[in-house]
């Protein structure tokens, strides 16, 4: 959902934040409702004329008139101020060649030791430069400057699909605002996968699971999970190949009940797992070793354990239906099926 800030033509006082939905007429409609006026046209702060609701984006400032030319709202503070001396709260900043319009306490309040708000705690104690509207010039990227600027007005960090997370850390370390930096550095070394071959903890595995959708493919090939408890978790579809479930000190991996549907797991080394009454149809085990594994009532239908190593393993009571045996490493006894 969008949101916009709309305020009547020629002035920078008294905005309305409404809601952006439907088409031009229905916003139009809503500005005539907040504002008081009948509102007809919509103008950008440069005075273009909006004449498609698909130009609007979030967070815009919009000038509402009921059929009058633009009136530049900064020619309005600028007479203001040089009659009274005022020291308005609303201010617009060029970031970059856009214009943002926000509140003094905006810039100051959440983050009171940063630059911004040094900046714009004091009119002019910075000799802040401004362009021909008024408007404070800082020669920054705007698509990075729009999420700091948000987290500013709610305290949340929110960046858009296609904002590169770093350019963001470098507008937030720019500006000194360490809470949000700090906040990034987080996102950031979350958000990428370990450098080395150090076995990854049960934390992290779990992590890795909740942040993936449930229609997403989860890949963790090549994981050292040596004794990981998944007791009935859920890793459908998960790729799984080449990983170490074996434990030196003997610590058993236990993937009981756990559903395994779709499972590629080929060539992992799972000595003594336990996946009893697990659900591993339609699973890729080639060139697995299963040697001890407890697989007693797993659901083993068209599973593919062809080379496996399957030596003293407990298939007692699974369902092998369809499940491709070729190529055994051992021969399967009876005794290791037998309910």
């Amino acid at each position: 959902m969008r949101r916009v800030t709309l305020f009547v033509n020629g002035t920078s006082k008294n905005g309305k934040v409404v809601a952006v939905y439907g088409t031009l007429t229905d916003l139009l409609s809503v500005a005539s409702n907040k504002l008081g006026i009948k509102a007809s046209c919509l103008y950008n702060g440069k005075g273009g004329l909006i004449d498609d609701i698909a130009l609007i984006r979030d967070d815009d400032v919009l000038y509402v008139s009921e059929g009058d030319p633009f009136i530049d709202p900064q020619n309005e503070a600028r007479v203001a101020s040089g009659l009274h001396g005022a020291h308005t709260d609303w201010l617009t900043l060029n970031i970059g060649g856009r214009l943002f319009t926000t509140t003094r306490s905006t810039l100051v309040s959440k983050e009171p030791d940063s630059m911004l708000a040094h900046m714009f705690r004091e009119k002019d104690v910075w000799g802040n430069k401004q362009d021909e509207h008024g408007a404070y010039l800082i020669d920054r990227s705007p698509e990075y400057f729009e999420p700091i600027l948000n987290y500013l007005r709610h305290g949340q960090l929110i960046i858009n699909e296609g904002i590169n997370i770093r350019g963001v850390l470098e507008e937030a370390r720019f500006f000194g605002i360490e809470q949000l930096a700090e906040q990034l550095e987080v996102a950031i070394k979350n958000s990428q996968p370990p450098d080395d071959h150090s076995p990854i903890s049960r934390k992290e595995f779990v992590r890795f699971l909740l942040a993936t959708p449930t229609k997403s493919e989860l890949r963790c090939q090549g994981a050292n999970l040596q004794g990981v408890k998944m007791l009935c978790s859920n890793a459908e579809g998960a790729s799984l190949k080449g990983c170490n479930f074996e434990d030196p000190s003997g610590l058993k991996a236990n993937l009981e009940g756990a559903n395994l549907k779709g499972v590629d797991m080929e060539g992992s080394q799972m000595t003594g797992i336990n996946l009893r009454v697990a659900t591993l149809k339609n699973a890729k085990l080639k060139n697995c070793n299963l040697r001890g594994a407890t697989l007693a009532g797993t659901d083993l239908e068209n599973c593919d354990l062809s080379g496996c190593d399957l030596q003293e393993a407990n298939l007692r009571g699974s369902n092998v239906k369809g499940a491709i045996f070729e190529e055994m490493l051992t021969p399967l006894h009876m005794s290791q099926s037998v309910r």
